[in-house]
């Protein structure tokens, strides 16, 4: 009896191969970098040499588990999605490649124009990056062509996808010179701190610099509400186990919007604070009254969706 008959086509369709056989090697990739820097004492930009694999990896990794999943999930526009993710993981694969191999040549990958072959280096990086940006707005588009049973799921899934985008897109303002790099040679064209130069005093092992803005804050935490809000949705789900008032497929929409809304309005804060050089440790009085106006415009939202 061969396989096909005993296996459920609902299963062995359920991930996308592609991107799991990414995921399994981002994995092993970030399995030797925590090897790397435990053993290998190099420092870059003020970091562990094997820092940033480290954390490309974790967030590759999750990219690609969660497309492997949504993608077989998908009844219209299939084929469509697919070419789009095996694009994404073919790109996000030769992204990492270049960040492994200019840390072994114990330099920095991004923003790095010092010589021709780390010019060629980051423009490759910066092309395979706008192109998985591409390919994650076609796997969007495509899910919003398809319609599950429950629209709290739906909504979910969906405003995660913009916010990721929004999130993704937001790493394009580290790219372009900054104050101090227009002089001649230029080794270095982009930056991810505002304000000052990278390598600075930063956060342990994310590196988020604790003495100016640093625009990779808005980027994490955008691209990642592709996963957040989501698991949101699910608590909801099992939270209305215990709590009657969530069993209504409808109130647990109307909470899914009031969290979307929240984490864009949150996610725009973070934003504003980086470009106006602001560090994420030592918000100023018009960051955290803005903050304290989203926190009390959520709470009265999520009361009033809960009650009526």
């Amino acid at each position: 009896m061969s396989v096909d008959a005993v296996v459920p086509v609902s299963l062995r369709s359920r991930w996308y191969p592609p991107l799991v056989w990414l995921a399994a090697a981002m994995l092993a990739l970030l399995v030797f970098s925590a090897g790397g820097m435990v053993f290998d004492h190099r420092v870059i930009t003020g970091l562990p040499a094997w820092d940033k694999p480290a954390k490309f990896a974790l967030s590759v990794m999750i990219y690609a588990v969660t497309w492997a999943w949504l993608i077989p999930q998908l009844p219209r526009g299939s084929r469509v999605a697919r070419w789009a993710g095996t694009t994404a993981a073919a790109m996000l694969g030769i992204e990492m490649a270049a960040i492994v191999v200019q840390v072994v040549r114990g330099t920095t990958s991004h923003f790095n124009v010092s010589t021709p072959f780390d010019s060629a280096i980051w423009y490759l990086m910066g092309s395979s990056i706008a192109v998985v940006w591409v390919a994650t707005l076609v796997m969007g588009v495509v899910l919003f062509g398809n319609r599950g049973p429950d629209r709290a799921r739906d909504l979910g899934i969906r405003y995660g996808t913009v916010l990721a985008l929004i999130g993704m897109a937001l790493g394009f303002l580290m790219v372009g010179p900054k104050a101090g790099q227009f002089a001649r040679p230029r080794t270095i064209v982009g930056a991810h701190t505002v304000g000052l130069p990278d390598g600075g005093p930063g956060l342990p092992l994310l590196g988020w610099s604790t003495a100016g803005g640093d625009l990779r804050i808005p980027h994490f935490v955008g691209m990642h509400a592709l996963q957040l809000i989501p698991l949101a949705v699910i608590a909801l789900e099992l939270l209305s186990h215990r709590v009657p008032r969530l069993r209504d497929p409808g109130r647990r929409a109307t909470l899914v919007t009031v969290l979307a809304a929240t984490y864009a309005a949150v996610l725009a804060v973070v934003t504003w604070q980086a470009l106006r050089g602001e560090s994420v440790i030592h918000p100023r009085a018009l960051t955290l009254t803005s903050l304290a106006v989203i926190a009390a415009a959520t709470a009265g939202a999520t009361t009033w969706a809960v009650r009526r």
